[in-house]
């Protein structure tokens, strides 16, 4: 089941734009198609938006 942008808020609190959630679940989503795994897919999702954080 894909991720939305409620979702991004509950597994980083970097996520506090909504660019950065936005972000967060096209990363998230696409590395859940790509890998399987839910918890590579949003490690990978909030590495991608701790570089991208102010």
């Amino acid at each position: 089941m894909p991720w939305t942008v409620d979702d991004a808020e509950k597994h980083t609190h970097k996520a506090d734009t909504p660019h950065l959630r936005e972000l967060w679940v096209k990363v998230a989503n696409e590395r859940l198609e790509h890998t399987g795994d839910e918890a590579r897919a949003i490690r990978e999702a909030n590495a991608v938006v701790a570089r991208n954080h102010d």
